[in-house]
């Protein structure tokens, strides 16, 4: 079984994605032209998602929410200069990852990827944690921090830059693409970074595969 194959979606362009970056953009150009209050609701659209892909990054709340404070302030104060090369969901991203990046590698912190999305109320999280394990209800939230170790472990031996990759990839559902756009490298390397990523993590979780 392919661990990260479950694990693992490929999130496609869609019209749903190309109108969520012309709204976008619309509120830009309004906080450009100097309605600064608008700003506000980009904040709330994005917050939680990037307080989140910097949390699997950095594995601390309370950087994640500093680096987060600190990406939008950044955003804000460089808005004038967005032209919409891309969408500002990417721009933003951008900032976020490379603030972090350069928090990580000034505080050399491990990041570690988190099961912590894992709601069993969710559909998608339960058939992955039963894809996992034949565990009993009973013994499953200890397999389920066991196996947390072991990601944590082997994500532990990865470089910086194949954890980003996993992270947006896996947790926070990005395209090829758009973590190329990111990453500012090309899909090519996205690819290649995953690849070695998922067989590493793959190799290491085997022994939890069901036989």
């Amino acid at each position: 079984m392919d661990v990260m194959k479950t694990l693992g979606r490929t999130l496609a362009a869609s019209p749903e994605r190309q109108h969520e970056a012309d709204s976008d953009m619309a509120i830009v150009r309004a906080v450009q032209a100097g309605d600064v209050a608008a700003f506000d609701r980009l904040i709330e659209k994005y917050r939680g998602r990037v307080f989140g892909v910097i949390y699997n990054m950095t594995s601390n709340r309370e950087d994640a929410a500093d680096l987060t404070q600190d990406a939008f302030i950044k955003a804000f104060q460089s808005i004038n200069r967005f032209q919409g090369q891309s969408s500002f969901f990417t721009w933003l991203y951008r900032i976020a990852i490379n603030s972090t990046l350069t928090h990580l590698r000034k505080s050399r912190l491990r990041s570690f990827f988190s099961l912590e999305k894992l709601d069993e109320d969710d559909r998608q999280s339960a058939e992955i944690i039963d894809a996992l394990t034949d565990k009993t209800d009973t013994e499953r939230d200890a397999f389920v921090r066991e196996l947390q170790e072991k990601l944590n472990e082997a994500m532990q031996k990865l470089s910086i830059k194949h954890r980003t990759v996993v992270t947006l990839f896996e947790i926070d559902g990005l395209g090829h693409q758009e973590i190329a756009e990111v990453m500012n490298c090309s899909v090519g390397t996205v690819r290649s970074r995953l690849h070695y990523a998922k067989q590493l993590l793959q190799a290491e979780l085997q022994p939890y595969m069901r036989k």
